[in-house]
């Protein structure tokens, strides 16, 4: 029976990503054309002009606060929901690594902005998602890994030409059920050892978290839950030889988290302003 529509082709799994790959993932509904591959329109003077001033703002923040001017944090600027203008003016301001919360709005941006950013997945990672997203050239890393079995799809999905995608396993510091993550140590370094064992396409760069708001806003001299990331490291570093890295703190309490030593610092709507929510985004 002839089907309507487009033809159904199979894929071979192990083909590099291009635009077959790409066709493929607009027909599943995986790539929102309408939103982010349009021609990108001109930002507005005064638009640019606030991204610049906050964005130079949390940059000399950052540098403030540097326990070591010599090995600064990395700034990962969260773009979710925000347009390709807005990043592509603060691309031209010199940034590179940007973050990202789903997988259809990533590979819609990677698609529509210049290949040299390095992008970071930072949203709940699904199963299903990890076959689309380690194929992706410039993918800088994979901060909310959490399970064995994820690694190895992520592992198996990644191009043997490409670089080593890095990875951090994500901890649930504060215990809240709505988050994402692991909280026991064991567990971690079970994950910690499948990726350095069996995982040759992956490279475990750190541990990542997401402060509670209670200890985010406590105003105490260490936020509780970075210092037990921190504990988190400890334990792995021991147990497989390492010195990884840390990711925590976002807009609320990155400058708390540099003073504790973080390596990884998330910051959104301290540049881009405050983020529109998701029923916000289907009105527009």
């Amino acid at each position: 029976m002839v089907r309507s529509g487009f033809p159904r082709r199979e894929r071979d799994p192990s083909s590099k990503p291009g635009l077959n790959q790409f066709y493929f993932m607009i027909r599943r509904g995986l790539v929102n054309l309408t939103r982010y591959s349009r021609q990108m329109s001109t930002i507005a003077p005064e638009r640019a002009s606030e991204l610049k001033a906050n964005y130079e703002a949390v940059k000399a923040e950052i540098e403030r606060l540097m326990p070591d001017k010599s090995n600064p944090p990395r700034l990962v600027v969260v773009s979710k929901y925000k347009p390709v203008e807005d990043i592509k003016a603060l691309y031209d301001l010199g940034h590179r690594h940007f973050g990202e919360n789903y997988v259809q709005e990533l590979v819609s941006k990677v698609e529509a902005l210049p290949s040299d950013i390095q992008w970071h997945f930072i949203g709940s990672l699904q199963s299903n998602k990890c076959k689309v997203l380690a194929p992706l050239k410039n993918l800088y890393a994979v901060e909310t890994v959490d399970s064995e079995s994820k690694c190895t799809k992520l592992n198996n999905a990644r191009a043997e030409e490409d670089s080593k995608l890095n990875v951090y396993i994500q901890i649930n510091t504060s215990g809240e059920g709505q988050k994402s993550g692991i909280s026991s140590v064991e567990e971690v370094v079970t994950i910690a050892r499948h990726i350095k064992d069996n995982c040759p396409k992956l490279n475990l760069e750190g541990l990542m978290t997401i402060g509670s708001l209670a200890s985010s806003t406590s105003g105490g001299e260490e936020n509780e839950d970075f210092k037990k990331l921190i504990e988190y490291k400890k334990e792995v570093d021991s147990a497989i030889g390492a010195d990884l890295g840390l990711s925590m703190g976002m807009s609320n309490d990155y400058a708390q988290a540099i003073k504790q030593g973080s390596t990884n610092v998330r910051v959104g709507s301290a540049i881009f302003g405050a983020r529109k929510t998701k029923e916000e985004m289907k009105q527009q």
